[in-house]
């Protein structure tokens, strides 16, 4: 996958999370997961497209991290929304489940990338 369209995944992602807050209650904790889930499930776009931009290789290892920390605590929201059952559990499945493929192409990269980092040094 391409970087542009990584970052687009991304945004997409971000803009569903945006409908789920907002299909929250009103209620303290709805407003409070809300917050938590908005912040997270926002932060990986930008933060993937500051990572782009990366000054070296060691800079684009900790800001990709940081992509993977967002994205880590957006899942561990969206299940404990889902079983709170604020929203329809059914309607957070997909998320959950887009959420885990850039998981998993960022620790990729990450592993590539730090070996690199291993690599330059010798």
């Amino acid at each position: 996958m391409q970087p542009i369209e990584l970052e687009e995944r991304l945004i997409e992602f971000a803009v569903r999370i945006v409908r789920v807050t907002a299909n929250l209650p009103k209620s303290v904790t709805g407003k409070h997961f809300a917050g938590q889930l908005l912040r997270s499930g926002t932060a990986p776009a930008p933060n993937y497209a500051e990572a782009r931009g990366a000054e070296s290789r060691a800079d684009f290892v900790h800001k990709i991290g940081v992509v993977l920390k967002e994205l880590n605590e957006t899942s561990v929201w969206l299940k404990i929304i889902q079983k709170t059952e604020l929203v329809d559990p059914k309607m957070l499945e997909d998320l959950l489940n887009e959420n885990q493929q850039p998981c998993r192409i960022f620790v990729a990269q990450i592993k590539t990338a730090k070996n690199g980092l291993s690599e330059s040094k010798l």
